[in-house]
């Protein structure tokens, strides 16, 4: 152990915090910054293995492989890391630093620019009311001239001989189609019914309901922190959330495949711009082929779907109740991993 913290002696005065990797990608050491900011010591995480220490460490082993094969050190800077209940939110800068006995890593963390994180969190709350509006208000507007052509073809229809019957009845049953569709984009704007209800109940009748619609080929799995307390909030609303969540990674894995519903308590969290000392977090996890690149942006939109048929409301719906809650709802995918990122604040 002395042997390396000699090699490592003039990273114990950074500010910034360092870990030190070997090449089997096991910490061999850490400084005092990283011992603050990663809230440990030394002496427990000395010797474990990265995957020990991030149990989600797949972004970390890529920016190493980067690193180590560009020749170059490699900085990502938004990057999200869970370490037992907690959640960080650093930017970080990866090298490949060669050594007597080899390569090693070092890595540097920096907590992520908070004015940056509430600008864009500022902006893409804006983004989102602007967009709810619009599409409330084209709802409006497209509901009224239906009711005129609803009643109109059933008028015709009276006038009409059996054999063109069927044409008058296109005509009513599309625009009950479309009033049903203008309907599901106002209804978000009711008030929420609030009150106590624990979350894994919610999650269970989803479950529950989706097992009953989907193929034996796929797996619905729970992992569960039982102890988290309840939450308060309209248990109809959040039961449409995740239903819509998971109905579309079933959809997505096409009758085979893994879904993992995930609940953590996450600490000093900040939710829509306001700053909670625990909150819960339920992560719907699929193994499917992940979100279309050309809409991964979009994929909360109004009216955008990447299934054939769909109507693309359902993310949208639940996006709008989740905020309703004063929570947020996140989406990091890629192929043969999708991952929504649920938070609601407790207490």
């Amino acid at each position: 152990m002395e042997s390396v913290n000699a090699q490592f002696a003039g990273l114990e005065w950074l500010a910034t915090a360092v870990l030190a990797l070997d090449q089997e990608r096991r910490v061999r050491y850490i400084n005092p910054a990283g011992e603050n900011l990663l809230a440990t010591s030394s002496g427990l995480v000395v010797g474990l293995p990265l995957d020990a220490l991030f149990p989600q460490s797949s972004q970390l082993h890529a920016a190493l492989d980067y690193a180590l094969g560009q020749n170059a050190s490699f900085t990502e800077h938004e990057l999200v890391l869970h370490m037992g209940a907690s959640q960080l939110q650093l930017s970080a800068t990866f090298s490949a630093v060669e050594m007597a006995a080899g390569f090693a890593y070092v890595i540097e963390f920096q907590p992520m620019n908070q004015q940056l994180k509430v600008v864009r969190d500022e902006h893409r709350l804006l983004q989102q009311q602007a967009n709810r509006e619009l599409v409330r208000n084209l709802a409006h507007e497209i509901k009224n001239p239906l009711g005129g052509i609803r009643g109109a073809a059933q008028l015709l229809e009276h006038e009409l001989s059996f054999d063109t019957r069927e044409y008058t009845r296109v005509i009513i049953q599309e625009a009950d189609r479309l009033q049903s569709l203008m309907d599901r984009l106002l209804t978000p704007h009711r008030l929420p019914k609030i009150g106590p209800l624990n979350i894994h109940e919610v999650l269970e009748r989803v479950r529950s309901v989706t097992l009953a619609e989907t193929p034996r080929g796929l797996q619905i799995r729970r992992d569960y922190d039982i102890s988290i307390p309840d939450v308060v909030g309209d248990r109809e609303q959040l039961i449409q959330v995740f239903l819509n969540i998971v109905r579309n990674a079933v959809q997505a894995l096409k009758g085979r495949g893994n879904v993992v519903l995930r609940t953590r308590v996450v600490r000093q969290v900040t939710l829509a711009m306001k700053r909670y000392p625990l909150a819960v977090q339920v992560q719907v996890i699929d193994d499917g082929p992940g979100i279309p690149e050309s809409i991964r942006e979009r994929i909360f939109f109004p009216l955008v779907s990447g299934r054939e048929g769909g109507s693309g409301l359902g993310l949208t719906l639940a996006q709008t109740f989740v905020q309703q809650h004063h929570g947020t709802i996140d989406v990091e995918s890629r192929p043969g991993r999708t991952v929504f990122v649920i938070s609601l604040p407790l207490g």
